[in-house]
């Protein structure tokens, strides 16, 4: 659990400060569940500089609550959470100076958006919050207000968490938590986990990840390894003290997902990754007087005009049978131009740049997949037109992934299975002018 928050001091001396305004939002990873935003009487002025900034001034707070009327509920709302700020430092040095006046002692763990885009965003020309949110696209209003600067670092802190491949953020958090054995009422964890697509994680004692997958309904998955009888669900369920998960929307963002992780760090109960992409696959052989085209399995050695990709001679035959019952087939697997560039468009990306759009993790938002001429450049989530046709924010709001073998083989894997996605297609041309 997490506190996004931001703090509007009202300047001066150090350790003088006093708080003016404050916004936390209480955010389980996934969503807002609580949220606190108020003015605070700093019972101090103003300093004139910081007036001109947020527009706050003496008259406005004479009438809103004193610090000590409103402490519980900071209290409440950031309970067994960690806080997360922009330049965490200074909000929490704050925070913790105002309970000190009361005689509290007011203790949390925090995290600083700021050290984490250093860390997961090098690339950005600036790290301060306006810059940066406004180099990845992200829409913010009243800047310099509390919850206007809580919104943009909770938006940046939801990206930043899809750009931590290595769950460094996650299991940094459970490692400072009770270390102690499940309790029964943890042992119901299942019941919380969400019914939708995404990617799980089966964390140890220490906060580990034993073993990462991927569902289209979480909750279900993980009740299948607590209730299954192999060894790996047995170890599982003996090792396993927390499940934590991301939802993706869509099947293929969590599939490219749970493959970028498990190549990056090997969890020890997921299997070692083999390369099995592109052994196979669909092509058009040969060309008849009358225009038509033939297609045929085979071993993939390089050839160009693939229609899909397979990890089998067998996969790929039975795939073909399958293009018979769906496109207008002549005799002997011969197709015209037409029906090949459409079943081409469906279920390939050789050569190809383009975007596949899909449904995102809330209401308003969309997955996106990025491949530029046949190679998948990254994934991510974009809930403004502008982030998806602008190429040069896109590339910075996307996670990197450089696709392989075994990533147009999931991809195009999924095209074959699920057509949930709606393409976009790209030019070279637009990309380099974007």
């Amino acid at each position: 659990m997490y506190a996004i928050l931001d703090i509007e001091s009202t300047g001066g001396k150090f350790n003088e400060e006093g708080i003016m305004e404050i916004a936390i939002h209480r955010f389980d990873g996934h969503q807002v569940v609580d949220q606190f935003i108020s003015l605070v009487n700093p019972e101090r002025e103003i300093q004139p500089f910081v007036a001109k900034l947020t527009g706050i001034n003496n008259k406005m707070l004479r009438s809103a609550p004193k610090f000590h009327e409103i402490a519980k509920r900071i209290v409440e709302i950031t309970q067994d959470a960690t806080l997360v700020a922009h330049n965490a430092q200074f909000d929490y040095r704050i925070l913790r100076t105002e309970f000190r006046r009361l005689g509290y002692d007011f203790q949390r763990k925090s995290l600083c958006t700021v050290d984490l885009s250093q860390k997961l965003i090098p690339e950005a020309e600036s790290h301060s919050l306006g810059k940066l949110v406004r180099s990845l696209g992200i829409a913010v209003s009243d800047r310099h207000r509390a919850n206007g600067d809580a919104l943009a670092t909770l938006k940046l802190f939801k990206l930043l968490l899809t750009k931590d491949i290595d769950k460094t953020i996650v299991q940094e958090t459970i490692r400072g938590e009770s270390l102690g054995e499940l309790s029964p009422r943890q042992l119901d964890m299942v019941e919380s986990l969400p019914t939708e697509a995404g990617v799980y994680y089966m964390h140890a004692k220490d906060g580990e990840i034993l073993f990462a997958g991927t569902s289209k309904n979480i909750r279900k998955r993980i009740n299948q390894h607590f209730t299954n009888v192999g060894a790996l669900a047995r170890t599982l369920q003996k090792e396993t003290k927390k499940v934590t998960f991301e939802k993706t929307g869509n099947e293929l963002v969590a599939l490219l997902k749970e493959y970028q992780f498990i190549a990056q760090n090997k969890p020890k109960l997921n299997k070692p990754l083999r390369n099995q992409g592109l052994t196979h696959g669909l092509y058009p052989v040969q060309k008849t007087t009358n225009g038509l085209l033939k297609i045929e399995a085979k071993k993939a050695n390089g050839q160009l005009g693939r229609i899909s990709s397979f990890s089998s001679l067998k996969a790929s035959k039975k795939f073909l049978e399958k293009l018979l019952d769906e496109f207008e087939f002549q005799t002997d697997y011969m197709v015209s131009s037409e029906n090949l560039a459409a079943i081409q468009n469906k279920y390939s990306i050789d050569g190809r740049t383009l975007l596949l759009l899909g449904k995102g993790r809330e209401l308003g938002e969309k997955s996106v997949v990025y491949i530029s001429d046949g190679q998948l450049q990254g994934y991510g989530f974009t809930d403004l037109n502008h982030q998806i046709n602008n190429i040069a924010i896109l590339k910075s709001v996307i996670v990197p992934l450089q696709g392989d073998h075994n990533t147009t083989l999931l991809i195009e894997s999924y095209l074959r299975t699920k057509h949930k996605m709606k393409t976009v297609e790209l030019n070279q041309t637009f990309e380099r002018e974007h």
